[in-house]
């Protein structure tokens, strides 16, 4: 399928690179765990340094960023995140096969939703809080013309910018199970797995199928997953969210 490298996603992945996150861990093969560890920001300290592998993620046009900290939320140690007007993230590089570890568990809270949040438009396109996971490019993957976009990409920024993305997001109004394009870029899709006020300021547990959801999306089998990002953002609505994210974890499927 013909997709276009947005403005977005090569900022994405330029500041990947700024910030060093690419290199990162091997690929895992058959005798490996049945959890992999991606982010355990329980087996840190209130403020105290991020977990091995995490690294801000800033955007050169937006010039206000959302903080984070470590913080203790009863008995864990999770990540706050405050947005005011501002978008940034924090992400860490993995080299994961979605085949072999599809399931993505994260725990999250958020105190608020965003009154002009939605998913369907650009003005709209912020989120309280926001899983993203990226994928791995794959040559075989494009057409001639996108993969000399690719190639002009990596000879700018010394590595090729991420085939696509899925966005697990708590939407502000969209029905949960909604799943469209993000508004810039058709090489993101947004899924929205909680949606609404019912649930604020209540820890919520979360499972999704990597593997199924990016093939229902783009209609293909992924790619390596080549990195894990959490983010709040309130730049285009202009207004302010707080949210936390306990550990995420990356799971082989349940025998059934």
């Amino acid at each position: 399928m013909s997709r276009r490298i947005s403005p977005l996603t090569i900022s994405f992945a330029m500041f990947l690179l700024v910030t060093g996150s690419f290199g990162g861990p091997p690929a895992l093969h058959a005798d490996s765990p049945a959890i992999v560890e991606v982010g355990i920001f329980s087996g840190s300290t209130a403020d105290g340094p991020w977990p091995d592998g995490w690294k801000p993620l800033t955007f050169p046009k937006i010039p206000r960023h959302t903080t984070y900290s470590l913080v203790r939320d009863g008995e864990q140690i999770v990540v706050k995140a405050a947005s005011q007007a501002s978008s940034s993230g924090l992400t860490r590089e993995v080299q994961i096969d979605p085949k072999e570890y599809p399931i993505i568990q994260w725990h999250w809270k958020v105190s608020n939703i965003l009154k002009a949040g939605d998913v369907k438009k650009k003005a709209g396109d912020d989120y309280p809080a926001r899983i993203y996971v990226t994928f791995q490019y794959d040559g075989a993957k494009v057409g001639l013309l996108d993969k000399a976009k690719y190639e002009a990409a990596k000879l700018i920024y010394g590595r090729y910018p991420p085939l696509g993305a899925i966005n697990y997001i708590w939407e502000s109004g969209a029905p949960v199970g909604t799943a469209v394009p993000n508004p810039f870029t058709d090489q993101v899709h947004m899924i929205a797995v909680e949606s609404g006020p019912s649930k604020l300021n209540t820890w919520v547990t979360e499972e999704r199928n990597v593997y199924d959801d990016y093939k229902r999306v783009f209609g293909e089998e992924p790619p390596m997953i080549s990195g894990v990002a959490i983010m709040t953002d309130t730049d285009n609505t202009g207004e302010s969210a707080t949210a936390y994210y306990g550990d995420i974890v990356l799971k082989k499927r349940t025998s059934q």
